[in-house]
């Protein structure tokens, strides 16, 4: 019988993983990583071992699913939830996935091109423009940004408890808010966007996919930090710290609000064509405020009690 693409993904994930990133097969002495992204709607988790190709400093993945017709599966993940999981070798870290526009993505598709020829065939077996995706990794800087703005990387934090864990995904929001702020005034100056919606469709806009992706990224990763709050951190310290209990619930409530404003910013990026800069900005500050003034009140509540529990926890 033969083995179904699915199958044959899982078997080349295994062995990936089970020699330190080197397979056999069709892909021996080729440069390839996994990418796991959470579904467009199942919202679970899904690996796939791609191709890569390195160029101008970029990590880039080029979603040709062989010149298919239709977009791959991961791709259409990815536009979804863009905070996505990079295996390469033996080295394991989150990445932004953002489809490259415009002119940059012809420039980028070049630089693939000029690496690995096949995927200029792929493109002329199709008539969709094949999407080439940046893997932006935490702290790359500017590089990863190719010009278009400040790294959204925090500097690292040496973590012993759960006090500093804290304080290190704090750090990661509030430089993730500074960028957005600071893209979101750029595109509206004229300085941040590009021709091309996710599909690669002429015609530009309203709101650049990079700063769309970007938006994404940050709610997803607000949504997972304050979902293991809900569920964990604040009722292991309700039962340890009674006396926080009050504070716990108006945590808990800020975190409310904050969703509800979440929840309208991506809103407004969920359609490109439709969206609205200048409502885009203005949701952006209220969120970003409030999200400012809950991180404070937060960390002068709950750092000395946090500061006492170690991080990792103890046998991990």
């Amino acid at each position: 019988m033969p083995m179904s693409s699915l199958s044959f993904n899982q078997a080349v994930v295994e062995e990936f993983r089970a020699r330190g990133g080197r397979v056999g097969g069709p892909f021996e002495g080729g440069d390839l990583l996994l990418l796991t992204t959470v579904g467009e709607r199942s919202g679970r988790e899904h690996t796939v071992p791609l191709g890569f190709v390195r160029a101008d400093g970029l990590l880039l993945v080029v979603a040709s699913a062989a010149g298919a017709p239709e977009h791959p599966q991961w791709y259409r993940n990815l536009l979804a939830h863009p905070l996505v999981r990079v295996e390469l070798g033996t080295e394991v870290f989150d990445a932004t996935a953002v489809p490259a526009e415009g002119d940059r993505r012809e420039r980028l598709f070049e630089a693939v091109v000029r690496s690995a020829p096949g995927y200029g065939e792929y493109q002329r077996n199709t008539a969709r423009l094949l999407p080439v995706v940046v893997l932006e990794q935490p702290g790359a800087g500017a590089g990863a940004r190719d010009g278009a703005g400040a790294g959204a990387g925090a500097a690292a934090r040496e973590v012993a408890s759960l006090a500093d864990k804290l304080l290190e995904v704090h750090d990661w929001l509030r430089a993730q808010l500074r960028q957005l702020r600071a893209e979101a005034e750029a595109h509206l100056a004229g300085g941040v966007g590009g021709s091309g919606g996710p599909g690669g469709v002429g015609g530009a806009p309203a709101l650049g996919l990079q700063l769309r992706q970007h938006c994404l990224a940050f709610c997803q990763g607000l949504t997972v930090h304050h979902t293991g709050e809900d569920r964990g951190v604040f009722p292991a310290l309700a039962r340890s710290h009674p006396e926080l209990r009050g504070v716990l619930e108006q945590l808990a409530e800020e975190h409310r609000t904050v969703a509800r404003l979440k929840d309208e910013l991506v809103a407004l990026v969920s359609d490109l064509d439709s969206a609205e800069p200048e409502a885009f900005r203005t949701a952006l500050a209220r969120t970003a405020d409030e999200l400012e003034a809950h991180l404070a009140h937060e960390e002068r509540e709950l750092l000395p009690a946090l500061a006492g529990i170690p991080f990792p926890p103890p046998g991990r």
